[in-house]
């Protein structure tokens, strides 16, 4: 049997105000739907992080309103957990658009989504917008969902030769998005239909954008050298990395920390 420990940890960067918003559960009790105490049957854990946009009130209260709704149509709904990920999106997203009806003032509030299932059965994820999810096994990192911003489109210029790699680092379109949670339609989801399978050993990274200060081979190393010390190790360092780098313009920086591990009998 594998068991799975984890930990969060935020940090403003050079905002005032916080967009990004998240929960791992069982284990964040505030946002529990009532009456539900444990997870689905083949679901371990569940976690949900959303990063926000539409200024201060409006991207705070869409990443919160997206990881509750999320959360409570996942619990409620039938099914394997990895079963209920697209109907629990479909919620978040409708839950945004009744608050733009309700007050039109929050028009053009939005934010990204990774939704995650973890158990016997693998990892499970659906995702929108640029946060990414990354899985560590055997030293090496890899970026598991798609990357729905610019980004991807400027890189794939560089490999036709119609733009230079220090063209492409320094587009300001890079984090434009081309699929986020309004509302409306959503364009781009991933959703693989097949779980990951997951062996003790395997630690979980699911972050907002803001962690993309920090080279993949940076976030590899801080990785490994704080995987013997836990989750709450990792997810320390990789924040306080984020804040020592200093970056003038440093985003909203949230990471989940998910650790598989092989139950002791």
């Amino acid at each position: 049997m594998l068991k799975f420990t984890h930990a969060s940890r935020a940090t403003q960067g050079a905002r005032s105000y916080q967009e990004d918003a998240s929960v791992v559960w069982p284990g964040s009790s505030a946002v529990t739907p009532p009456g539900v105490t444990s997870p689905p049957d083949g679901t371990a854990l569940v976690a949900v992080l959303a990063d926000g946009m539409g200024g201060h009130a409006g991207g705070a209260l869409a990443s919160s309103t997206i990881c509750s709704a999320f959360l409570a149509h996942f619990t409620a709904a039938g099914g394997e957990g990895r079963s209920r990920l697209k109907p629990s999106l479909v919620a978040a997203n409708d839950a945004i658009g009744d608050k733009v009806s309700a007050n039109p003032q929050l028009a053009g509030m939005g934010a990204t989504l990774v939704g995650v299932t973890l158990g016997e059965t693998g990892l499970s994820w659906i995702s929108v917008g640029d946060s990414p999810m990354y899985l560590y096994r055997d030293g090496e990192l890899v970026q598991l969902n798609e990357d729905h911003s610019l980004a991807p489109v400027i890189d794939r210029l560089v490999e036709q030769g119609k733009m230079s790699a220090d063209e492409a680092r320094a587009d300001p379109r890079r984090h434009y998005l081309r699929s986020a949670i309004t509302g409306e339609d959503i364009e781009l989801v991933d959703a693989p239909e097949r779980p990951l399978q997951l062996a003790a050993g395997d630690i979980v990274v699911v972050a907002s954008d803001g962690i993309l200060t920090l080279e993949p081979d940076t976030i590899r190393d801080l990785v490994t050298g704080y995987a013997p010390n836990g989750p709450d190790a990792i997810a320390e360092a990789l924040i306080r990395s984020v804040v020592e780098a200093g970056h003038p313009h440093q985003d909203n920086t949230t990471v989940i920390v998910v650790i598989v591990g092989e139950e002791v009998a």
